[in-house]
């Protein structure tokens, strides 16, 4: 009798963990977000190897299990740096840390000793106070350990949670193995690491000639979410073997920004974690580029700004729950300025964005984020498009319009919205998404 409740405890036993693991794997299978609609087919590109610039991903279960979520870069001596940062009145420990130290490293061109570069997942240490603080100087140091370099050459991010103090031992105790299994060929990997509510890595390229020597650019970003940037976006990291000094390769990536990073917008709220950091090594061989105006320094900020557009469309591509990628292109405002904050004020608006979700080709809805913006505008000088379709001008519909022709439009995958306010030569594009039920679920269940 005592044998058989023995072999019964242990079959209930038994099933209880079976019953366990399964809802383990439940769970986990239904909280792994399904690829964005809008992401590349093609796949994460291939990024070219940087001379000077190595990386490695682990696993330090900072909050994620099963996946990488740290992930560390090594940049060699004598690089050029440049960064921009979020603006917000709550920006986390890190931010404040990089731009300490960045304004530090760019006190000459060119930066003495290596440099090193950490970022977690799961946990963005922001608003965690002097624990946050002591947080970054502990993996920083341990991280120049690593690396064979000083704790000040240490740029960390963090992205993920807010309020919740960051297990900075977790991180640390992959440091060392990070360290000895850097390779300039794992910028997939780095890209993968570093995502939250991302559904797919997002990575750009670019190879261009300066002075007849090829010049390799890579760069790798995460954002989903919490996306409406007041500097740049989420986190971003650009890798150029360019020779720039980093007073010049600073004014390209602040000019570059406000036409990239700073024209996106997924659900107008900015992140206290924002950040984009720029390296270039010089191991291309060019001769110095110590002028962004240059016409080798206008050469390079093009294909920066190319690499930077299209990290910036990724981001709003994997825009939480979207399913359409859109463009809002304002002209004839009174200003550059003026233009930009109309274009925000449609692509921010919540019934235009659940218009296209809808398929609606709601046009009031434009003419409603206008009239709000706060902007000079005329009604009676207003024409609006999707696409190629006028569909409304002289402040009334257009008598050529038909709403078969623009249900037929707002079927499409990527859309544009296009408004001119007929009152002067000012002009500007942004990007955005559209707002679905899938937003509201990712963010409802975003701490669970």
């Amino acid at each position: 009798m005592a044998k058989s409740k023995a072999k019964l405890k242990s079959k209930i036993k038994k099933l209880k963990q079976k019953i366990k693991r399964l809802r383990a794997d439940l769970h986990t299978a239904s909280s792994t977000p399904a690829i964005s609609p809008l992401a590349p087919p093609s796949g994460f590109p291939a990024l070219p190897e940087i001379g000077g610039v190595t990386y490695a991903a682990g696993a330090a279960g900072v909050k994620y299990q099963d996946r990488d979520d740290v992930m560390l870069a090594h940049v060699a001596a004598g690089s050029a740096v440049a960064g921009v940062f979020t603006r917000s009145a709550t920006r986390s420990g890190p931010v404040l840390d990089c731009q300490a130290k960045l304004a530090n490293l760019q006190k000459t061109d060119t930066v003495s000793g290596a440099l090193g570069v950490v970022v977690n997942s799961g946990n963005s240490n922001a608003f965690t106070g002097k624990a946050g603080d002591e947080s970054v100087g502990f993996v920083s140091a341990s991280a120049a350990k690593s690396l064979k370099t000083k704790p000040e050459n240490i740029l960390t991010s963090s992205t993920g949670v807010i309020g919740e103090p960051l297990p900075h031992d977790k991180i640390i105790a992959v440091l060392d193995d990070l360290a000895a299994n850097q390779s300039p060929t794992n910028g997939q990997a780095a890209a993968a690491a570093i995502m939250t509510t991302d559904t797919f890595a997002k990575g750009s390229a670019k190879t261009i000639n300066i002075n007849d020597k090829p010049i390799n650019i890579a760069g790798f970003a995460k954002g989903s979410g919490m996306i409406a940037p007041d500097m740049a976006t989420m986190l971003v990291y650009i890798f150029t073997d360019a020779a720039v000094t980093s007073p010049a390769l600073q004014q390209m990536i602040s000019a570059e920004n406000q036409r990239t990073f700073n024209a996106i917008t997924v659900d107008s709220d900015t992140s206290t974690s924002d950040t984009l950091l720029a390296f270039a090594t010089g191991a291309a061989g060019n001769d110095m580029i110590s002028d962004a105006t240059s016409d080798d320094g206008q050469t390079l900020a093009a294909a920066l700004h190319d690499v930077m557009r299209d990290l910036a469309h990724l981001v709003v591509k994997d825009g939480e729950g979207a399913t359409k990628f859109i463009e809002v292109a304002v002209t004839g405002a009174t200003s550059d300025e003026s233009a930009q904050t109309v274009a925000l004020a449609i692509a921010n608006s919540p019934l235009v964005k659940t218009a296209a979700a809808g398929e609606d080709p709601n046009w009031g809805r434009v003419v409603m984020a206008v009239g709000k913006s706060g902007e000079p505008a005329d009604r009676d000088k207003i024409s609006i498009h999707f696409g190629d379709i006028l569909v409304a001008e002289n402040g009334w519909v257009s008598p050529n319009y038909t709403e078969a022709a623009g249900v037929a439009y707002m079927k499409n995958q990527d859309l544009k919205i296009s408004t001119d306010l007929g009152i002067g030569n000012g002009s500007a594009q942004v990007w955005t998404c559209d707002l679905t039920h899938g937003y509201i679920t990712i963010n409802a269940d975003y701490r669970s």
